[in-house]
C-alpha cells in the first residue's frame, strides 16, 4: 500500500537562511538591471528632458525619506526588526528615484560639457552618483546609514536637479538657477543632518554657518565648473565675410597660414528651451592668449535652427597653433568652444584658406 504524503513547505528558517546566504548576489544582480533602466532613462532624458518638471515629487519623496531613515537605524533594540524592513523599503523607492533622476540628467548635463574642458569633471560626479544609486549594497549598508553622507548625497543631487529644472521649466537664467540651487541644497543638507532637535544647539549653527559660506564661495567662484545646461553649441563657422541679414558666414574656412592678417567673423548657434533668456559673450584667443572678448548679448532661446550670435577680431600676424573661440554665459560658465587650425596646408595651395565643408 502506497503512502500519499503532501509536501511540507520550506520552514522560515530555511528560507531564512537561504536569503541570507545568497541576498547579496541578488541585491548585485538587481544592481545590473537598475544599470539597464538608467540607460533607458539617459535616451529619455536626451530627448525630453522638458519631463523634468515632474521631478519635483521624486525630490519630495527622497527628501521626506532622507529625515526617516536616519529615525530607523537609531530604533531601540526591540524594534530593530521591523525598522530594518521599514528602512529598506524606503530605501528600495529612494534609490529608483535617485536612478531616474540622476541618469536622466546626465546626458543633459553631458551635451552642454565642453570636451577637455573643467566642467566635464561636474558631469564626472553626476555620474558617479548615478552609479551609486544602483549599488543597492553599498546605498543601504553604508550610505543610508550615515547622516552626513546621506545629506552630501542628497544636497548635491538636488542642486545638480534643480539647477536645470529652473531654466527649463521656470525659464530662469543659468546664474539665477545656480543660486537658487545652492540655497535649497544648504537647507536639504542642514535638515538631514541634523534634524529638528540638533538644529538648537550652537555648536550645529557653527558648521551651518561655515557650510553656507563655503557653498556659496564655491557658487561664486565656480561657474566655470558647472555645465550651463541646458544651453549647449550646436553648430559654429568662420569665415572673412558676413552676410549680416541672412547671419550666414558668405565664405567660411576651415585654416588660416601663419602669419596672416585680417578680421575674421565667428558665427555661433546656441540652442536652448523656449522662453530662455540668459547673456551670452563670445571670448577670442589665440593659442591660450585672449585678444578680444565681445560685449555681452541677449540670448533667447526656443529658436529651431539655435540663437544665432556673431561677433569678428582684427587679427594681426596670427601666429601658428589654434585660433578658438569660447561661449560664455553672463556668470562665466563655458558654453561651447570653437577652434580653427592656424598651420601651414600639405600641400601649398597659395591662399591663406581654405574652403571649408561647414
Amino acid at each position: 500500500m502506497n503512502r500519499v504524503t503532501n509536501a511540507e513547505p520550506p520552514h522560515p528558517s530555511r528560507v531564512s537562511a537561504f536569503l541570507a546566504r545568497y541576498g547579496d548576489l541578488f541585491w548585485w544582480l538587481h544592481s545590473l538591471w537598475a544599470l539597464l533602466v538608467g540607460a533607458g532613462m539617459m535616451w529619455l532624458g536626451s530627448r525630453h528632458y522638458g519631463l523634468l518638471r515632474f521631478a519635483v515629487f521624486q525630490i519630495a519623496f527622497i527628501w521626506i525619506a532622507s529625515l526617516i531613515v536616519p529615525a530607523l537605524v537609531n530604533r531601540p533594540p526591540e524594534s530593530s526588526r521591523w525598522a530594518t524592513r521599514a528602512r529598506l523599503v524606503i530605501n528600495y523607492f529612494s534609490r529608483n528615484f535617485y536612478q531616474q533622476l540622476l541618469f536622466f540628467l546626465l546626458p543633459i548635463y553631458y551635451a552642454s560639457a565642453t570636451a577637455w574642458s573643467w566642467n566635464m569633471l561636474f558631469v564626472a560626479f553626476v555620474a558617479v552618483s548615478a552609479l551609486i544609486s544602483t549599488l543597492d549594497v553599498v546605498y543601504d549598508r553604508h550610505l543610508s546609514v550615515r547622516r552626513g553622507l546621506m545629506a552630501v548625497f542628497f544636497a548635491f543631487n538636488l542642486f545638480a536637479c534643480i539647477n536645470v529644472m529652473l531654466p527649463i521649466v521656470w525659464r530662469i537664467s543659468n546664474a539665477a538657477a545656480m543660486r537658487a540651487s545652492a540655497g535649497l541644497a544648504l537647507v536639504a543638507f542642514v535638515t538631514i543632518l541634523f534634524g529638528r532637535r540638533r538644529l538648537r544647539a550652537s555648536r550645529s549653527w557653527v558648521v551651518i554657518a561655515i557650510s553656507a559660506a563655503s557653498l556659496f564661495a564655491t557658487v561664486e567662484f565656480a561657474r566655470p565648473l558647472i555645465p550651463p545646461a541646458p544651453l549647449r553649441l550646436a553648430s559654429y563657422s568662420f569665415g572673412p565675410t558676413l552676410n549680416a541679414r541672412a547671419l550666414r558666414i558668405s565664405r567660411a574656412v576651415e585654416r588660416l597660414d601663419p602669419g596672416w592678417s585680417g578680421r575674421l567673423y565667428a558665427l555661433t548657434a546656441v540652442q536652448a528651451p523656449m522662453g530662455l533668456e540668459d547673456r551670452v559673450a563670445h571670448r577670442w584667443y589665440e593659442n591660450d592668449r585672449l585678444v578680444y572678448t565681445s560685449p555681452l548679448h541677449n540670448l533667447v532661446g526656443g529658436r529651431k535652427e539655435g540663437f544665432r550670435l556673431w561677433t569678428s577680431c582684427a587679427l594681426v600676424r596670427i601666429p601658428a597653433g589654434r585660433l578658438r573661440v569660447d561661449i560664455e554665459t553672463e556668470g562665466g560658465q563655458l558654453i561651447g568652444r570653437c577652434e580653427i587650425p592656424v598651420e601651414r596646408p600639405a600641400v601649398p595651395t597659395g591662399d591663406i584658406t581654405l574652403p571649408a565643408s561647414f
